[in-house]
């Protein structure tokens, strides 16, 4: 039978199943290295064994699916860190003007992305479309020269 790491294994902490920092990576898909990371920015809280083992309780999963989430959608971790209170209880976010008004922004900031990668794009094609046109008159060029077969 395989070993099992200590910090892979679940304990119960007064009276409610806690899970340690493998467990938790196994059922959110998230590396150690990342929690730990979230940790670190305020974004998960985790309590201590006596032995200094993270310990985390049963909403630390959804809390680090909200925070996928929200990075997904590009916000940084300080926004995250704010909006987390609202991240409770299911998808989405509770509605208040401080959720709204974050969520606004960073939308404006993917719309303006947007509109710039669409400019870089336009520039793009029309260097393509030159450099077709030119290749095309290189080639009529090179024809002529050639003169009637």
């Amino acid at each position: 039978m395989a070993k099992r790491l200590a910090s892979d294994i679940s304990v119960k902490v007064k009276g409610r199943t806690a899970m340690r920092i493998g467990e938790l990576s196994r059922r959110t898909g998230v590396s150690t290295r990342l929690l730990r990371y979230y940790e670190e920015q305020g974004l998960l809280k985790a309590e201590r064994d006596a032995n200094g083992y993270r310990r985390y309780g049963p909403a630390a999963v959804e809390r680090v699916v909200r925070i996928r989430e929200l990075l997904a959608g590009g916000l940084t971790t300080e926004a995250i860190r704010d909006l987390l209170p609202c991240a409770q209880g299911g998808p989405g976010l509770m509605p208040c003007d401080h959720s709204a008004q974050v969520l606004g922004d960073q939308l404006s900031r993917v719309d303006e992305q947007m509109a710039e990668l669409r400019r870089k794009r336009e520039a793009l094609m029309c260097v393509t479309e030159a450099m077709e046109t030119r290749r095309r008159q290189d080639e009529a060029l090179a024809l002529a020269a050639l003169g009637p077969a």
